[in-house]
């Protein structure tokens, strides 16, 4: 008798985990080694309130419940922040995941996420090891930052990239207008890599050459230099665009931000407020004309801007995920490795979860200029066709037609 799956969604949203979760109900539908698939709502902690949705009849009997889905932004099965303890901190939180999993006969779990999602599937893999369960666990990967490791790139970061760049685009329109001296701010997500800041450049074309300068997480911030760097910049143009990362520290690891930055349950920095204290500094030592924007959650999931290609390659790993499950693959996450730029090929691989969980990859070194405050040509060659491809969304009264989340607005008791 064949058994079921699993899929949930865990992290922060973007424009293209639908996709990858559309990915592995066609890749379960599509194979005959599993029957049903159920989807826990709020990531593991569906599983643990066993809270779940029946995801397999509904694609059958709604022939554009997938089409549909993959053009839907943020996540259908709703997210979670939960930092799964050790297995030999606490064996009862596993104890009740892996007899809720038995129970429904779940044959293989996907999990849909970054670097923490990747840690909780990561410790399922591996107690499902040391019990010798025969479920397999897979992650898929997403993250508009762009910090997983041995993948050229993830999921949710070409769309992302695509929107930063438009939006950077549109700002330098808005900022031409005026004949007058004046400095935008432009603060980008990434608390510790620069690949979204980094996707500012390509607002670049023949008439446009803001931003003039960028700055990364990666490289020390000075706000001396960049002072002088803003004013050799207004020399030049009367309008000058700034893109800047929101993680950015002084030489001595000290954020930049207007604000403490206060630690999250993982121990990330939750900033924010770079943009105006780069405001405030410009406006009190330059004093020209200046403002800032925060470009914030919008990023994340600006479905009406999405990359064609990071939603093809993220319905890809999907599947992919599901067919190496059927093979007997367990504890992997599916990666992106490229092959060439120009012509633009890839290749899908699989990598073992503990090589991927808690850990980071920034921009490298040599894909930043020597003054560290813009980038180079072959950063640009790498996002390129990482941004390629638009995508036909349904309208209806004006606006785009996306799946209802109607099921994850219900307050708790």
């Amino acid at each position: 008798m064949k058994k079921h799956v699993m899929v949930a969604q865990s992290g922060g949203p973007t424009a293209a985990i639908n996709a990858s979760l559309a990915g592995v109900i066609r890749g379960v539908l599509e194979t005959d080694a599993y029957d049903k698939i159920y989807g826990a709502v709020h990531g593991i902690s569906g599983v643990l309130d066993e809270n779940f949705l029946e995801l397999s009849e509904r694609a059958k009997q709604e022939p554009d419940f997938l089409d549909r889905l993959t053009l839907t932004p943020a996540m259908f099965l709703g997210s979670c922040r939960v930092k799964m303890p050790m297995p030999d901190e606490d064996q009862e939180i596993y104890d009740r995941i892996f007899a809720t999993l038995e129970k429904m006969d779940i044959g293989a779990f996907f999990y849909i996420g970054g670097n923490d999602s990747m840690d909780t599937i990561s410790k399922l893999a591996m107690v499902a090891e040391q019990r010798g369960s025969d479920i397999r666990f897979a992650g898929v990967p997403k993250t508009i930052d762009n910090d997983l490791v041995c993948t050229d790139h993830t999921p949710g970061y070409g769309s992302a990239a695509k929107y930063i760049a438009t939006s950077m685009l549109e700002i330098a329109h808005d900022t031409y207008i005026y004949d007058l001296p004046c400095v935008t701010i432009v603060e980008i997500m990434g608390r510790d890599s620069g690949w979204l800041t980094a996707a500012a450049a390509l607002a670049r074309n023949e008439y446009n050459i803001t931003p003039q300068l960028i700055y990364l997480p990666e490289v020390p911030f000075h706000r001396t230099t960049f002072l002088e760097d803003v004013r050799r910049e207004l020399k030049r143009s009367k309008n000058v665009v700034v893109a800047v990362s929101e993680g950015i520290r002084d030489e001595h690891g000290v954020y930049i931000s207007a604000k403490e930055a206060v630690a999250d349950k993982f121990g990330h920095k939750q900033l924010s407020g770079v943009g105006k204290a780069l405001e405030n500094l410009v406006k009190k030592e330059i004093g020209t004309k200046v403002r800032s924007i925060e470009l914030s959650i919008l990023q994340r999931c600006a479905a009406h801007v999405t990359s064609a290609q990071d939603l093809k390659e993220s319905g890809e790993l999907g599947a992919f995920a599901v067919a190496e499950t059927a093979k007997g693959r367990t504890g992997f996450m599916p990666i992106l490795c490229r092959l060439s730029d120009e012509p633009y090929t890839y290749e899908l691989r699989t990598v073992v979860l503990r090589e991927i969980a808690n850990k980071a990859k920034g921009v490298p070194g040599e894909w930043i200029n020597v003054a560290g405050n813009d980038v180079t040509e072959e950063m640009l060659r790498y996002i390129r066709p990482l941004i390629q491809g638009e995508t036909e969304t349904e309208w209806k009264n004006g606006l785009p037609v996306y799946l209802s989340v109607a099921h994850l607005n219900h307050a708790g008791e």
